[in-house]
């Protein structure tokens, strides 16, 4: 039993296959979901028509959805997490890769990690989009991977305002949502800055959103 006042140690780095690729992680930060690979090939089959310029993935966790599509698309790739822990383990794993020379990481919280002038040609972004009342039902994943405020929508709205500040018109946000009504939300939500192109859905609580800059 734990003494009051006391901390429990992590238990030793985990790994999980993601594609080909070998993704690091432990339980402090989200575990890599399989079906989120459906987010790095939807960026693939867009960045072959995209301009130049590099990949931008905000709320990155560990790494593994961004270093999927630049491994298969040889762009450069930008990642912001603001968990220091995680920010680390996005580090290893694009080192893992062989993908260090062109990744860089930043440990920031979305709002405060991009330059005015930046500009990138795909934004990928996997908020977390859970209402703080509905943690409760995944108690193994760290509060702050999915808890999206008291509507879910706090980090979306952050990483919106991000990508239309580095998209060009035209230039398309990859957004994980929970499955079609909040993909719905969210259409209305980005309608002054994006027009909502489609979404591919999972099921009832996910899916994959396809926004594009106007």
């Amino acid at each position: 039993m734990q003494r009051p006042g006391t901390t429990v140690a992590p238990a030793g780095p985990k790994r999980c296959r993601f594609g080909p690729l070998e993704i690091e992680y432990d339980e402090r930060v989200l575990t890599p979901r399989p079906w989120t690979i459906a987010q790095s090939d939807w960026a693939v089959e867009l960045l072959a028509d995209a301009p130049p310029g590099a990949l931008l993935e905000l709320c990155a966790g560990a790494g593994q959805i961004g270093l999927l599509a630049a491994m298969r698309t040889g762009r450069s790739l930008v990642q912001v997490e603001a968990d220091p822990v995680a920010a680390r383990f996005a580090a290893g794993n694009a080192g893992r890769a062989g993908l260090a020379d062109r990744t860089e990481i930043r440990c920031a919280r979305v709002e405060a990690a991009l330059g005015p002038d930046e500009r990138f040609a795909l934004v990928l972004a996997d908020p977390p989009y859970l209402r703080s009342a509905d943690t409760s039902r995944w108690p193994d994943d760290p509060r702050m991977a999915i808890d999206g405020g008291a509507d879910g929508l706090g980090l979306i709205r952050a990483c919106l305002d991000a990508a239309a500040s580095c998209l060009p018109p035209g230039g398309h946000l990859l957004l994980q949502v929970a499955g079609p009504g909040q993909a719905r939300e969210v259409a209305a939500l980005a309608a002054g800055q994006f027009d909502a192109e489609a979404a591919r859905i999972t099921d009832d609580e996910r899916a994959v959103q396809l926004l594009r800059r106007r």
